[in-house]
């Protein structure tokens, strides 16, 4: 495969689960307000940009933070390159460049969602985001559903999984190195319920983890352990980071600089556990994070860097053949 496809079908799945998350969370930020009794709700649309790192652009177009500013910034202003409408935009184009190697139904179902997405009405999206919200998470698991169902499994499928894992764990590692911080803050009850509540439906796993924990009490470190640590969650960090690594290998085999990368980061989680929210739990997010950064760079370069991608597995067997 050239090196220009794999690092297109890779971009696919990355921005494709970008948009989704990033859709997610403004969909249970709206949510998690409606009740809530905030002295400063300006400071709970603010952990959104930062959680983005991108305060300092936030700041350069707007004077305060909304639900109107914040939701504009997030889905289609023209200077966050992360945006959801850029994702998707990008996803599409990316996807055009490796169109031979994907599905006709996936090419379809992408650019059905980019057509929905481009032409939405921005009045009519903050008078009523919800419906957009759900546009775009019903997007997103209708192409990767229709990827399973259509897509041989070989280094196009493996491409598109190693990109959608990758940003999974990048993502969730992301959302808990902003939120342990304030899980260790004592506050009411209710209110760390709350919050807890928000976190796991910010990664789609409230009901996961209600099914797993008997326990009818939310606690911080059982929930960030979930989120980091299990390894059946779809959007938990081991989880992401063990099918990254399974990709890796179809793709490549061992002992290439990816998969050493991405297996060190997942050799430390697998081996790990979280008793309690302290320095050592910030740090060890902070070392993970660090970890897939570098895992991101080890794969650009090991693959995308190159004419062709190094032969592994598949080449062989159609080798065989």
């Amino acid at each position: 495969m050239l090196s220009r496809v794999a690092e297109s079908l890779y971009w696919t799945g990355r921005y494709i689960e970008r948009a989704e998350d990033t859709s997610r969370l403004l969909h249970v930020n709206f949510h998690g307000l409606l009740d809530a009794d905030l002295p400063d709700r300006g400071a709970a649309w603010r952990e959104l940009i930062v959680l983005l790192g991108l305060d300092d652009v936030f700041c350069e177009h707007f004077s305060e933070y909304t639900a109107q500013t914040v939701t504009e910034f997030m889905l289609w202003h023209p200077a966050n390159p992360d945006a959801v409408t850029a994702c998707v935009a990008r996803a599409r184009e990316n996807a055009r460049g490796a169109r031979e190697q994907i599905s006709s139904e996936m090419w379809e179902h992408l650019n059905r969602l980019h057509l929905r997405v481009s032409r939405i009405r921005p009045t009519a999206v903050l008078a009523s985001p919800h419906d957009f919200f759900v546009r775009v998470r019903e997007g997103s698991h209708a192409f990767q559903g229709v990827m399973k169902a259509t897509l041989s499994r070989g280094e196009a499928y493996e491409f598109l999984e190693l990109g959608a894992h990758l940003e999974r764990a990048d993502s969730t590692t992301r959302l808990l190195s902003a939120k342990v911080p304030a899980l260790t803050a004592a506050e009411p009850p209710a209110a760390s319920s709350a919050r807890l509540s928000s976190l796991l439906k910010s990664c789609g796993a409230f009901e996961a983890f209600r099914q797993q924990e008997s326990d009818d009490e939310l606690r911080p470190e059982r929930v960030v352990a979930f989120l980091l640590l299990d390894r059946h969650l779809p959007r938990a960090v081991c989880f992401g980071l063990e099918r990254s690594l399974e990709s890796i290998r179809a793709i490549s085999g061992p002992a290439l600089r990816p998969e050493r990368a991405i297996g060190r980061v997942f050799a430390e989680l697998a081996f790990t556990e979280l008793h309690a929210l302290d320095a050592t739990a910030e740090l060890l997010l902070r070392r993970v994070q660090l970890g897939i950064a570098d895992a991101a760079d080890e794969i650009a370069a090991g693959y995308f860097t190159t004419r062709t991608v190094p032969p592994g597995p598949y080449a062989q067997q159609q080798q065989q053949q």
